[in-house]
């Protein structure tokens, strides 16, 4: 079994997520009392979302590039971001380390097209939303992808900031992200990726009227995909 390493604490809600499905993965498919070997390296998310809000990517880049680096040295064989955002630094932190790190975007699109799904949309923080690190890869894939209106990329945003990121799970912001999905729905939209890894925590399947890609859940398979190969 290979090591999987893990940049995490972003948030630690979530992170706890990516460490639960790694090691029930493992297990699923090992048996017994088999689990995964794991080394993770929590930031502090506290200061990653102030220089995020900042737009202060080169220094968001060198605390999650130590961190990738500190995992590598410690003997892990592949590397997770465990954040849909920190994602738009994936290449440049790929390129300072020399293990792969697995793109959750790449994995999120193989899953869309193993469902012969061709546009879906996209939530997330706003970066995730309008940057273009998630759509382009979504798009080498023949993927399209949709996005809220300007207003409901406000409200999904504010919400990842100030209340699931906080583990605050709120009905009246459910509600609000259905209304969201069903709107997108109506505009063709065929499954909607879940582009934060705290909206699953708020967003299952059974809320929604068409697919829903959980990228941790994804994004934590692929690396026992890997890690067992």
């Amino acid at each position: 079994m290979k090591t999987i390493g893990l940049v995490g604490g972003l948030t630690w809600y979530s992170s706890i997520d990516y460490y639960r499905f790694i090691n029930q993965k493992v297990n699923e498919r090992l048996g017994n009392d088999e689990s995964a070997r794991v080394i993770l390296n929590s930031v502090n998310y506290g200061e990653i979302k102030k220089l995020t809000q900042a737009g202060d990517w080169k220094a968001v880049f060198a605390i999650i590039a130590e961190a990738a680096q500190k995992i590598e040295a410690a003997g892990a064989d592949c590397l997770l971001l465990g954040a849909n955002t920190m994602h738009h630094i994936a290449e440049e932190v790929a390129a300072v380390i020399h293990i792969p790190l697995i793109h959750i975007a790449d994995v999120v699109a193989k899953a869309i097209r193993e469902k012969n799904i061709s546009t879906v949309a996209l939530l997330g923080t706003k970066y995730t939303m309008l940057f273009d690190f998630y759509k382009k890869r979504l798009a080498a894939a023949g993927i399209k992808t949709l996005l809220p209106g300007e207003q409901d990329i406000e409200i999904i945003n504010k919400s990842i900031y100030e209340e699931l990121g906080k583990g605050i799970l709120l009905p009246a912001t459910k509600e609000k992200y259905l209304a969201i999905i069903s709107k997108l729905v109506k505009q063709g939209a065929e499954g909607v990726i879940l582009g934060c890894t705290e909206i699953p925590l708020l967003i299952k399947q059974e809320d929604s009227p068409v697919t829903v890609f959980d990228t941790t859940l994804l994004h934590a398979t692929a690396a026992v995909d890997f890690a067992l190969g």
